[in-house]
């Protein structure tokens, strides 16, 4: 790939930033990374996910859903029963989520101690 395989127009960049936005969510990586270890009811999403309401899971999810990220099953029970589950896009996702999350936890240390440092610093001046 050469650095003319994107142009970055003012359309692509907003493009390119929607996409970001989506990925960089908190919630949406934290839910893809769950469903990457198979498919799950919205009850075990709502239980693992820590701390997201039931109705920011909901949009969460319509919101990769709409995406393409996730697909949506209905089971006609009562109650209904609806299952979610990464398409082939929303796996090929979960390789650079896994990478960054691994970046993010080989330098946590680093980023703390920058903080701290960078904190004192403001506290002095």
């Amino acid at each position: 790939m050469t650095d003319t395989a994107y142009v970055h127009t003012e359309a692509t960049c907003l493009k390119v930033r929607e996409v970001l936005s989506l990925v960089g969510d908190k919630w949406s990586v934290l839910i893809v990374v769950l469903l990457g270890r198979g498919p799950k009811r919205f009850s075990e999403i709502k239980r693992v996910v820590e701390g997201i309401s039931q109705r920011m899971l909901t949009l969460t999810l319509r919101n990769l859903e709409r995406d393409g990220l996730v697909t949506r099953t209905v089971t006609p029970t009562i109650p209904p029963r609806v299952d979610y589950e990464l398409t082939d896009l929303g796996r090929s996702l979960c390789e650079p989520v896994q990478s960054l999350n691994a970046w993010a936890m080989a330098h946590i240390a680093d980023i703390e101690r920058s903080r701290t440092a960078f904190d004192r610093r403001q506290t002095m001046a």
